[in-house]
């Protein structure tokens, strides 16, 4: 199976969890030893939005806001591939067409974000779509996706399965700012109406919940047509 596995800023970078990162690096060496492909998206999290703020506070305009997010999340993804050894890429992809390379020479690849005005989301949608993976997981710091933030609202509910044409709906924001921060991005729900990518949307904090969606086992909300 071919993956893309985004793992959240806030999971692996919010604070910086080596244990965790570890664990991932594990994970992905014996899923890739079972002959699963993997391309792994990496976020900035905590500290990229400090980052963005601190730009802001010096005056930078959006786009530079944006990259130096993106300058932070490749930081997180060479962290991750350095722990994958000789199974991991060259060194962390900077396009789209790199990564399509190095997936196609049987490395895992890890990559971080790519541009200004695209969100490590929007990264694994397209990256999904270049390389027509067959799944997409997404490692958050929720166990799903709910109706509302269930960190504000005790009354929030989990959807277990949702369809493309329901994700536009769901999501508050509707276009790309910097620091963004809902579980699936707009600019990345577009992609997904558009290339209809499987997603699974799981708690990262587990890594056996990766494991089990790789599987195809109930875990998380289950998106797809």
């Amino acid at each position: 199976m071919r993956i893309v596995l985004r793992i959240g800023g806030s999971v692996v970078a919010s604070p910086i969890n080596p244990t965790l990162i570890r664990k991932y690096g594990a994970m992905l060496t014996g899923l890739r030893r079972k002959g699963h492909e993997f391309v792994v998206v990496v976020g900035g999290g905590k500290l990229a939005r400090e980052f963005i703020e601190a730009a802001k506070d010096i005056g930078l305009d959006e786009q530079s806001q944006d990259e130096i997010a993106i300058s932070v999340s490749r930081v997180f993804a060479q962290l991750v591939l350095k722990k994958l050894g000789p199974l991991g890429c060259r060194t962390v992809p900077s396009t789209l067409q790199e990564a399509s390379e190095y997936l196609s020479e049987g490395e895992v690849v890890v990559m971080g974000g790519l541009k200004p005005g695209m969100t490590t989301d929007t990264v694994a949608a397209l990256v999904a779509e270049e390389v027509k993976a067959d799944l997409i997981i997404k490692a958050s710091d929720l166990d799903g996706v709910y109706d509302k933030d269930p960190k504000l609202h005790a009354d929030a509910v989990k959807f277990d399965r949702l369809t493309f044409e329901e994700l536009p709906r769901i999501f508050s924001e509707r276009k790309h700012k910097a620091g963004i921060h809902q579980i699936i991005d707009p600019e990345a729900v577009k992609i997904l109406v558009r290339s209809r990518t499987q997603v699974a949307v799981v708690n990262g904090f587990e890594v056996r919940n990766v494991q089990l969606a790789v599987e195809g086992k109930a875990v998380g909300t289950l998106i797809e047509s």
